[in-house]
């Protein structure tokens, strides 16, 4: 082989454009992990959350499990919320880590790709998506009320942060 066939094929490449990374799918465990960053720097939530971030019974976290109904339970994955500085923060978001959780401080949502969709859209808030049905909500349901504000904000990362439809694990 000579030089001058070698050296062309790494010019072009060199040439080429980047490839576009994919955006991962709504769920999954890396969208989690990015919707954890996006919490962090969203001071609606840091700041809105921090009296709420106060109910863990003493376990210095607050767990919320997230799924797609339609992609089901299996590909649920996990937000913990930690209370740092006066503030509500992100410590982890990706894969289930703690299995059982409290519902007494803890949550687990869920809803349809659709309705998460809409609701990430700004269609509707809180309210209106527990009121109909159209999102599924275990936990305490007084404490969440009392943060409407706060919570429309983390309802709404599905439109901040990038996805695709593709069930997680799928």
């Amino acid at each position: 082989m000579s030089r001058r066939t070698f050296v062309a094929p790494v010019v072009l490449l060199a040439l080429a454009p980047a490839p576009a990374f994919a955006a991962s799918p709504l769920m999954s465990a890396e969208w989690t992990q990015q919707a954890c960053t996006a919490w962090n720097q969203n001071p609606t939530l840091t700041n809105g959350l921090a009296k709420w971030i106060g109910n863990d019974k003493g376990r210095g976290y607050k767990a919320i499990h997230l799924y797609r109904t339609d992609c089901g339970l299996a590909t649920a994955t996990e937000l913990v919320i930690v209370k740092e500085n006066g503030k509500a923060v992100c410590r982890h978001g990706g894969p289930i880590t703690h299995a059982k959780l409290d519902h007494a401080v803890d949550y687990t949502m869920h809803a349809t790709t659709g309705r998460w969709k809409e609701m990430g859209d700004g269609d509707y808030g809180p309210m209106k998506a527990m009121m109909f049905g159209r999102l599924q909500f275990t936990g305490p349901k007084m404490e969440a009320m009392g943060v409407m504000g706060p919570f429309e904000a983390f309802l709404r990362m599905p439109g901040k942060v990038a996805w695709d439809k593709a069930c997680p694990g799928g």
